[in-house]
């Protein structure tokens, strides 16, 4: 039996190998080798990283774990998760089954589109959700925000230093209150519904009534959820934005099971930060958490 296992090889889980690893854990990582920024080309707002395609980050990351030979990563995926005396048991597709003390939840969150053809093939490049990682590379051009979700406003406000000009396609969705405030902050307002959106030379052609062009789509109006069934596998406490409950140091309502990234925060906030530096910065503080249990 180990001493953890880390399910999810995305940022929360390979800074929480590298933590045990570097305290001389044994640890087993498993990788999916699904992603929630699997479709992006280019990391940003990462220090020493900003722009760095998120497939070398983590092949980089993986090449350094191994150096610690306490540390293993396997490809694979887990198909259910449960207590068992002594620690928890993880059961792998093809019937292997893994053991450990402790578990490290690290799966991340898979984004739910608007039902808008084209839309999920433009997810990752020319469609995002965050101005801090897609925002500035649209400098001094037009951008599209989709949606009539109550972020349109926050999310005209946060581009609105960084391009040129924005037009938001809110399906006649708005009410006459937003659309003002909208319009006030210096939006063009699309109502017609959109029936498509597609790819073209210098961004996305919006189809809405009439073809508009735009350099870019952030869209306000999709949902995330977990992307595996481990929480209710194991009965955690969640929260209302779909993340699992956890408290300071990472730790969930079941003691001995760790969540990191984007698919946990603590209560007092009201989601959690969707970045590969927070989601490192969780891992990092789950495996801190776990060896500081394990020598007390």
């Amino acid at each position: 039996m180990r001493e953890v296992i880390i399910i999810g090889a995305g940022p929360a889980g390979l800074q929480a190998a590298l933590t045990l690893g570097r305290m001389h854990r044994s640890a087993l990582i498993i990788d999916s080798g699904e992603y929630r920024n699997g479709p992006v080309q280019h990391m940003h707002n990462v220090l020493a990283n900003d722009g760095t395609a998120p497939a070398d980050f983590r092949a980089v990351a993986r090449a350094q774990l191994t150096e610690y030979a306490t540390v293993e990563l396997r490809e694979g995926a887990v198909e259910h998760v449960r207590a068992v005396d002594g620690g928890f048991e993880a059961a792998l597709a093809g019937g292997a089954v893994e053991r450990a003390t402790r578990v490290v939840l690290a799966t991340g969150m898979i984004d739910d589109l608007p039902t808008v053809p084209g839309l999920a093939e433009l997810w990752g490049t020319h469609a995002f959700s965050c101005p801090f990682c897609d925002g500035h590379e649209f400098s001094g051009r037009r951008v599209g925000v989709l949606g009539a979700d109550p972020r349109v406003e926050h999310i005209v406000r946060m581009l609105r230093p960084i391009v040129d000009a924005l037009t938001v396609f809110d399906g006649g969705e708005l009410d006459a209150g937003a659309s003002a405030a909208l319009s006030a902050l210096g939006a063009d307002l699309h109502h017609a519904p959109i029936t498509s959106v597609a790819a073209h030379a210098g961004g996305v052609t919006v189809s809405a009534g009439e073809p508009v062009q735009v350099a870019g789509l952030f869209v306000t109006s999709g949902t995330a959820r977990q992307r595996a069934p481990f929480a209710q596998q194991l009965d955690l406490r969640m929260l209302p934005s779909g993340a699992i409950e956890i408290d300071d140091f990472g730790r969930t309502s079941l003691p001995g099971v760790w969540a990191a990234g984007d698919i946990a925060h603590r209560a007092s906030l009201p989601g959690a930060m969707a970045s590969v530096m927070m989601a490192a910065a969780a891992g990092q503080l789950a495996g801190a958490s776990i060896v500081g249990e394990l020598v007390a």
